[in-house]
């Protein structure tokens, strides 16, 4: 299987990552009053994604790195 382009990727992470955010009905100040991040930077893609900001996030959503990032 081809790697996709990292812009695609990233993308994708922000696009799920707002998915997950929306369907819980959490403002985006209420990520950031929880975990500090500042996760509308990130869903502007605006900011750089680390591993560490993506697995505050996915401990804070209940999921798992792997599970964010399936199939990409």
């Amino acid at each position: 299987m081809e790697a996709l382009p990292g812009e695609v990727i990233t993308s994708e992470i922000v696009r799920r990552l707002q998915q997950l955010r929306r369907s819980r009905q959490y403002t985006q100040q209420e990520v950031y009053d929880a975990t500090g991040v500042h996760i509308g930077r990130l869903e502007a893609q605006h900011a750089n994604m680390t591993i560490r900001t993506l697995v505050i996030l996915c401990r804070y959503y209940g999921i798992s790195l792997a599970e964010l990032v399936q199939g990409l």
